[in-house]
């Protein structure tokens, strides 16, 4: 929705020749071999997102769409009074159930993973994992230093991992940001306000998945609705779901290294940032400076 930013970030042009970050994603994983993409937005929006985004990349990789729509609930549920918001970003992938039947990345569309990050990405979903008794799944891992704004807090699963680089846990934080004595703080989501380590491997919602996650995501979420769900602006993210299938035993999930450097716009003071960092890229012949 772009709240904090003002308008459709997704949209704003941030390279030199008018491309959108969701452009350099697309033209990543394009050259990292993915063969679809799946494009979930609001309904209300979606012609002009067809006409400004989609259109572009029709020629180059399957397109489809789909819409997160706040009333589309697990049978029995319905949505509260007073709720304006959909469901946060579970509720969001959840949305593409019916499309997406192979193994899959989950991006934002307004951050920028770097090239790298992709092939990780595609190099683990390409490894068959034969373990029938637990799903594996893997995210991309970014240090919370390289994350943060100068310009306003920021949303951030922090992430513990084991000796093997295997995820132990998520906790998600908001209103992350450096306070005027300098350390680093965040809001759990018991809102007490804690200290977080600036070296802190943390989720910017870049996962790898294979399709079994849309049986886990529908319990998941299921639960989220009965504990959760009468609250007008509760939502479920993808690292929560991602924390409980680890505790159960369920699942695991490997966070993968990787050389790119993150960066995003939550704020418009973000945008001159994204501008410099793409235009270095470019000079250093990691991007032409004309997509195709």
């Amino acid at each position: 929705m772009g709240s904090r930013y003002g308008g459709l970030k997704q949209m704003d042009p941030m390279g030199p020749n008018g491309e959108t970050v969701l452009d350099y994603s697309v033209y990543d994983a394009i050259r990292a071999g993915f063969g679809r993409v799946v494009f979930i937005i609001r309904e209300d929006f979606a012609e002009a997102f067809r006409e400004g985004v989609g259109a572009r990349f029709a020629d180059r990789i399957q397109v489809d769409y789909a819409f997160q729509k706040i009333d589309d609930l697990p049978e029995g549920f319905s949505v509260p009074e007073g709720r304006a918001k959909p469901w946060g970003t579970a509720h969001a992938v959840r949305a593409a159930r019916d499309l997406v039947k192979q193994p899959f990345a989950v991006i934002n569309a307004d951050d920028f993973y770097g090239s790298d990050a992709y092939e990780r990405a595609a190099a683990f979903l390409t490894v068959p994992h034969h373990e029938p008794e637990k799903s594996h799944y893997a995210m991309i891992g970014y240090p919370l230093i390289n994350t943060l704004s100068d310009h306003g807090d920021v949303n951030r699963g922090i992430c513990a991992l084991s000796a093997d680089n295997l995820l132990t846990g998520v906790e998600e934080y908001v209103k992350i940001q450096r306070d005027a004595d300098g350390v680093v703080r965040g809001n759990a989501l018991d809102g007490s306000r804690k200290p977080v380590s600036e070296e802190s491997p943390v989720s910017m919602n870049f996962w790898a998945f294979t399709p079994c996650f849309y049986d886990h995501l529908e319990q998941d979420f299921t639960r989220f609705l009965t504990e959760f769900g009468q609250a007008e602006k509760s939502e479920c993210y993808i690292p929560t779901v991602v924390d409980a299938l680890i505790r159960a035993g369920k699942a695991d999930c490997a966070v993968l290294d990787t050389t790119s450097r993150w960066f995003g716009v939550t704020y418009p003071a973000d945008k001159q940032h994204v501008v410099a960092s793409i235009r270095k890229l470019i000079e250093t012949g990691e991007y032409p400076a004309t997509l195709s």
